[in-house]
């Protein structure tokens, strides 16, 4: 077949994310922290002294890109594995080749796209062939290698952050396919009226879901070709494109975190109803449940507290029920969750104690323990005075005893008050049966 005529069948062809990918770092687009010509990544591919690294970031971003634009030009032998249908076979089996190919004195480069997919038992696999030298691997993966990639081999690799191309890149990206496409830039395409403000905007920062939309919007539009024979795309040829004709939730923008924020405020402000409009807006965007999750058992500790200590627990729980099911029945957890805490009482005494008594220590820094307080592990130590006049509070009535637990010239320093709202009433009157005055006043809820 002609290239004529490939150009005039675009079903023959590839998809259109797949046919501009990016061959070399000149061509890449976006991410200029990584790959601006003396930046870490450009120099090292340059003086081929490559290392093991971890790409994270969303989802379109290039971490698949940069993996074949690295072992393109690494002069190495190249294994990719997808994380999601790879096991522990696949990956010994490679790391055997690799491991054969070293003793041959050929380098071996493995890529494992999703990468944080692999369980504690698969990334141990990888672990010793990264330590040794068999392999340099690249792993990619949407998800904080913090929580889900295994510390030693996190260790022994570079993280590098990716991030949702830019407005402008994302232009750049769609003008390049424009003018250089096999298929596009044969056919006379127009944007009307804002219909190209809202397909920059509702990618969220992901390339390949700008082409791939940009694609299925000119194939709906070609059978309406005007009397100029223009393609003319509108915002409806958009939005049946992207699947979505509402707003569309983005992952990483404004709109994220401005979500992020009316569910925290709301649940802090003690509306369930309006927690679970947030909660849902977020699921149905597509936004990572364990982000969620973790923000949850966060505000657990800061807005609840002890008023409800009940409430650690059981957004501790429901992260871990979060991640050991998935979605979409984890999203039943998180409405539990979300209902519980939204619905408790709140008290934000022990994060405000923290603040409190950070502030002190930086301004004065870090003084002596008293000797009192002080273990007494040696005789040399108990000679010098070590644990001397320490008071055991079990020996004593009600298991306390009052004694001055500060350093030795701090006197009066007061960090913790407790609310009296719910549990915390109880620590409330306790502390002020012991200590007294310096408790005396409760904090307003």
């Amino acid at each position: 077949m002609s290239l004529f005529n490939t150009a005039e069948n675009p079903r023959t062809l590839p998809p259109l994310a797949e046919r501009m990918r990016p061959k070399t770092l000149d061509d890449f687009l976006g991410q200029s922290h990584l790959v601006a010509k003396e930046r870490l990544l450009a120099r090292s591919i340059k003086a081929e002294r490559l290392f093991s690294i971890i790409l994270w970031g969303p989802p379109g971003c290039g971490k698949t890109t940069l993996a074949k634009i690295i072992a393109q030009q690494s002069q190495s032998q190249y294994f990719e594995l997808s994380a999601v249908s790879a096991g522990v076979k696949d990956v010994r089996e490679a790391l055997a080749k690799a491991k054969a190919s070293r003793e041959m004195g050929q380098a071996s480069l493995m890529f494992i796209d999703e990468i944080h997919r692999f369980n504690k038992s698969q990334q141990d696999a990888l672990l010793q062939a990264v330590e040794n030298g068999i392999i340099t691997l690249i792993g990619a993966t949407t998800e904080n290698p913090s929580f889900e990639v295994i510390s030693p081999l996190l260790s022994r690799c570079q993280v590098l952050k990716l991030n949702p191309h830019s407005r402008e890149d994302l232009e750049k990206i769609l003008k390049h396919a424009l003018k250089e496409d096999l298929f596009l830039s044969t056919q006379n395409i127009h944007f009307k009226k804002d219909a190209l403000d809202l397909l920059l905007e509702s990618v969220s920062g992901d390339a390949r879901r700008l082409l791939n939309a940009l694609e299925i919007s000119v194939s709906m539009a070609s059978p309406d070709r005007d009397k100029n024979n223009k393609i003319n795309i509108s915002e409806d040829h958009v939005r049946e494109a992207l699947q979505n004709k509402h707003q569309l939730y983005d992952k990483t923008g404004d709109y994220h975190y401005d979500t992020i924020s009316a569910f925290i405020k709301s649940v802090r402000g003690s509306d369930p109803d309006a927690a679970l409009y947030w909660l849902s807006v977020m699921l149905e965007g597509g936004e990572d449940p364990l982000f969620i999750a973790r923000r949850l058992i966060i505000l657990a500790s800061e807005d609840i507290g002890n008023a409800d200590p009940q409430a650690l627990t059981l957004a501790t729980s429901g992260f871990q029920a979060v991640h050991a099911i998935g979605l979409p029945e984890g999203a039943i957890v998180l409405s539990q969750v979300t209902t519980y805490l939204a619905s408790t009482s709140k008290s934000n005494a022990s994060y405000l104690a923290l603040r409190k008594a950070q502030s002190s220590v930086r301004e004065k820094g870090a003084q002596a323990v008293p000797l009192h307080l002080r273990n007494a592990p040696t005789s040399l130590m108990k000679d010098q005075g070590y644990g001397k006049g320490y008071k055991y509070p079990h020996d004593h009535p009600n298991h306390f005893i009052q004694q001055h637990y500060f350093p030795p010239d701090e006197k009066g320093l007061h960090f913790y008050q407790p609310t009296t709202e719910g549990i915390e009433k109880r620590i409330y009157e306790r502390l002020v049966k012991l200590w007294g005055s310096r408790f005396e006043e409760p904090s307003r809820p």
